[in-house]
């Protein structure tokens, strides 16, 4: 561990672990059709992934002209739990990487995420992971702030015991990204390609260390950045 770069990684979830994006955005998509905003399941990717729904709320009610409730949030979670319980999968290779690096690591991995500790939790049991995990689950919504603002990712290192500096993150986004930079942190960009996940350029527009995009490499490439 002496000669490892880095004291802790910490995990987004949402396109980073889970392929989560396509089937909260679709139950998204449903429920903003029922108010009166009619988007395609792009267009609902294009201006929601990376983003927590409840920091959203005063657009949806601009563009739906409905004042809502909490009560409308919680049916919101309420199904796309019900949906990611039916059809969650894995990113492919991360169950495998995270377990990699839990064991690099002796255990110091964390999930960061902007989405409610629910959803987190649930999704990282679906795919096997929760125990890798436990104990060193972080959500935006326990935060003063969620992402861009870098609170969560913080929240992970102090709780870690690791200076920020030290910590290597691992997002899909760039809402993600930026938290992790503005932590302090050295973040490693996942970006495949496809709707949900954010450009390789416009990742590396805004400071990403490095970008990859099999999630199977990761570990390889988390430990050789002290050749950087």
């Amino acid at each position: 561990m002496s000669s490892f770069p880095f004291d802790a990684v910490l995990f987004d979830c949402d396109g980073v672990l889970v392929d989560s994006e396509p089937i909260t955005n679709r139950v998204l998509t449903q429920m903003l059709g029922e108010l009166g905003w009619h988007l395609t399941l792009e267009e609902t990717m294009r201006i929601f992934v990376g983003k927590a729904v409840k920091d959203e709320m005063a657009l949806i009610e601009e563009k739906t002209g409905f004042s809502l409730t909490q009560d409308w949030l919680h049916l919101f979670w309420a199904r796309r739990n019900e949906a990611l319980e039916r059809d969650l999968t894995p990113i492919a290779g991360a169950p495998e990487a995270a377990r990699a690096l839990h064991a690099l690591m002796d255990g110091r991995i964390a999930c960061a995420s902007g989405a409610d500790r629910r959803k987190v939790e649930l999704q990282l049991a679906k795919i096997g992971l929760l125990d890798a995990f436990e104990g060193r689950i972080f959500s935006g919504h326990e935060t003063p702030r969620s992402k861009p603002w870098p609170d969560v990712y913080l929240a992970a290192a102090e709780a870690l015991g690791v200076p920020p500096e030290l910590c290597a993150v691992v997002e899909d986004t760039v809402t993600g990204a930026t938290a992790g930079i503005a932590a302090g942190a050295t973040v490693f960009g996942y970006c495949p390609g496809g709707l949900g996940h954010s450009s390789a350029d416009a990742m590396r527009a805004i400071g990403v260390a490095h970008v990859f995009t099999d999630m199977a490499r990761l570990p390889q490439a988390i430990a050789a950045w002290a050749t950087h």
